[in-house]
């Protein structure tokens, strides 16, 4: 019997090692059962400890599968995972928006990889200001929030955009999710605290991608960010390597 699953996109990275970008996307979309679709938006060589290049694909090209996917399927959310800079990142989304207004986007800012690897324009950030009215998350983990924050990214008050800031990087609360919705601070904490928790390349790939399914089934924000932890910390305890199990 044939059940009908909700689209949802990924438009990042090919990472050749499997534990982030656009393969890992469609691993949790699958586990997840929404339908995934991919877009390419840069060819990398590297492992799970290490990026040694990156390839940023053609912007037109980019823009043009994306028109294409969603002039034929009904896609609910688009994950956007790494961009080469502000006006790349403002061209995708408003070729999501031309299409269908009502997408819901989350952006996981891969401003840095772990191994120090630069991937966005970080002269470009105070641009993000005019982006950021017209994307529904952004999951940033903490050095990146303060980052943002520093170039004063979020408007206060404007109530425009949620955010996920990313508690594995903290000093005081690890492991202790911030969402910001609606002007509102909610903490999740962790729900397993008697596991191992492993470091996992492309981690944060997988909590955004989540959240993304999650939105996609009909979740509410803050809903969807409690389910995508519970996925994550499977993931982070799956094995003892980079490369994480979805299960």
């Amino acid at each position: 019997m044939r059940t009908e699953r909700p689209f949802v996109m990924s438009v990042a990275g090919y990472d050749p090692s499997g534990g982030a970008g656009l393969l890992a996307d469609i691993k949790t979309f699958e586990r997840l059962k929404v339908q995934g679709l991919g877009v390419c938006t840069a060819m990398t060589i590297q492992t799970g400890s290490q990026c040694i290049s990156l390839e940023w694909q053609p912007l037109e090209t980019i823009l043009l599968s994306i028109d294409i996917l969603m002039k034929n399927y009904p896609v609910k959310v688009v994950k956007i995972g790494v961009v080469k800079d502000a006006e790349f990142l403002n061209e995708v989304i408003s070729t999501i928006k031309a299409n269908h207004q009502e997408t819901k986007i989350i952006w996981d800012p891969v401003l840095k990889s772990t191994s120090e690897f630069s991937f966005f324009d970080l002269n470009t950030i105070p641009q993000l200001k005019n982006v950021i009215q017209q994307i529904d998350l952004i999951t940033p983990n903490y050095h990146e929030y303060k980052v943002l924050q520093e170039n004063h990214v979020f408007q206060v008050g404007d109530g425009s955009c949620s955010v996920l800031i990313k508690g594995g990087h903290r000093e005081n609360q690890l492991g202790t999710d911030v969402l910001i919705d609606n002007g509102k601070e909610i903490a999740i904490e962790p729900n397993d605290t008697s596991s191992d928790f492993y470091p996992k390349h492309g981690s944060g790939c997988v909590l955004s991608s989540a959240i993304a399914g999650h939105l996609a089934k009909g979740e509410n924000m803050e809903q969807a960010c409690r389910k995508g932890k519970l996925y994550i910390e499977k993931f982070l305890t799956s094995n003892p390597t980079l490369l994480g199990f979805h299960s």
